[in-house]
């Protein structure tokens, strides 16, 4: 029988997944979302067009494969049907190609206003959300009072729908917050909602399946299936820097749960990184470069968030936290993003421990909210000139390839992708 082999992050999103995923999804016959939601972007470059995918898995450039939106997902119907007409408009066919679990839930509209109001009130202890309603979504699938895609073929939906918005809204008048002003894609809450409603014809119109019977048939049925995974390890629920993560399991384990598959169905698993690292809103950063280095990073790298357009915290490779992710994901063979951005440095930093209480480590602590962890540093060589477009990995420069050695050792996977520019054309097979 065929595996599901697993495509995700290692590092805190933003990895380049959505690049990689086009890039190999010639090999699937389906391509399905895991988990996340709209808070995800996914951007592909190719033939002078760029496209961000923030529900749609990044297979849908490819005519031949499937695209299935998972029940690990939660979907926001007004975000998914302004990407279905973007994509029409850029003359890519979605229907036909996307089918969506009955079991994912929705994002309401008061969800968002709800994650609105509750960031506000944090004040300076907000944890930095993308105000996707993606928080109060999953609280409302685990209290088990969420609404399903499924729920869109019942004749109770109006009804389910206006209970939940009146429980919602009771919940936003104790924070007691003037929400007239606050905008959601360019809308107020009044107009967001009355397009929201609108959209709901949209969902109705896309196929909708029992998503475990549909993937294990495949999978019966000999098809291969990549699982795309959002956001990074490191904003994991379980394993990231508690309380600055994201709603979900981004880890392969999510895999299981958000697709219905068995972990004995798992096959290869992709791990993707940067080449240095970036983060987008609060939380431990240990190698954070609040200097030239990060700012001449972000400009090259063009470290704006695809979702929120908020410039990314920047900083050198974290060796600790890139194994951790390692370990949790059960790893297979890795892939480097954006090497080029690393063009300018003629000398490349690279965290290889911590230090904290006086001690040294690899490990994470329990504490790395609240410790001052202090990174160890190796230097290397960079190779501090542009890149030339190839297809050999030996026509790289030595310190590059240096570079991608020094980290598999340190690592103990192989790096069998190196990406050098967004084009899927600027990707260097190992």
């Amino acid at each position: 029988m065929a595996k599901v082999d697993v495509l995700l992050g290692l590092q805190w999103g933003d990895e380049g997944k959505g690049k990689i995923v086009d890039v190999l999804t010639p090999r699937y016959d389906i391509i399905a979302r895991f988990q996340g939601g709209p808070n995800a972007g996914h951007t592909i470059e190719f033939d002078g067009k760029k496209f961000v995918l923030h529900t749609i898995p990044s297979g849908i450039f490819n005519e031949k494969t499937i695209n299935v939106i998972g029940n690990g997902v939660i979907i926001d119907p007004f975000v998914l049907k302004k990407e279905i007409a973007q994509l029409n408009e850029g003359g890519i066919q979605v229907h036909g190609h996307l089918v969506i679990s009955r079991k994912a839930h929705i994002i309401l509209p008061t969800h968002r206003l709800l994650d609105a109001v509750s960031e506000q009130a944090k004040g300076k202890n907000k944890i930095g959300s993308t105000l996707k309603g993606i928080s109060p979504a999953y609280t409302d699938k685990i209290s088990r009072s969420g609404m399903r895609i499924g729920d869109l073929e019942s004749s109770e939906f109006d009804k389910r729908y206006h209970l939940a918005r009146e429980r919602h809204m009771k919940s936003i008048d104790q924070y007691d917050i003037d929400y007239s002003e606050m905008k959601f894609d360019g809308l107020s809450f009044t107009e967001y909602e009355k397009n929201w409603l609108e959209a709901l014809e949209v969902l109705r119109e896309l196929k909708k399946v029992n998503s475990e019977y549909y993937l294990n048939s495949a999978l019966r049925d000999g098809k291969n299936i990549l699982a795309e995974g959002a956001q990074g390890t490191l904003l994991d629920i379980d394993f990231g820097s508690y309380p600055f993560v994201t709603s979900s399991n981004t880890i392969t384990a999510g895999v299981c749960s958000g697709l219905g598959v068995a972990p004995s169905k798992v096959g290869n698993v992709y791990g993707i990184f940067k080449a240095y690292c970036t983060r987008v809103g609060s939380g431990p950063f240990p190698t954070e470069l609040m200097d030239e280095d990060g700012e001449l990073l972000r400009k090259v790298g063009n470290e704006f968030g695809s979702t929120t357009g908020r410039p990314r915290r920047c900083g050198w490779l974290d060796l600790p936290a890139l194994k951790y992710a390692v370990m949790l994901n059960g790893v297979t063979e890795l892939m480097m993003m954006k090497a080029d951005v690393l063009n300018s440095f003629s000398m490349l930093k690279v965290a290889v421990q911590y230090k904290y209480n006086g001690q040294f480590s690899e490990e994470i602590p329990f504490e790395s909210v609240s410790l001052d962890l202090e990174p160890v540093y190796e230097t290397l060589k960079g190779w501090n000139r542009e890149l030339e477009l190839t297809e050999r990995y030996d026509d790289l420069p030595v310190e590059l390839t240096d570079y991608v050695s020094f980290i598999e050792e340190r690592v103990g996977v192989p790096v069998k992708i190196v990406s050098l520019g967004p084009d899927r054309k600027e990707t260097v097979f190992k």
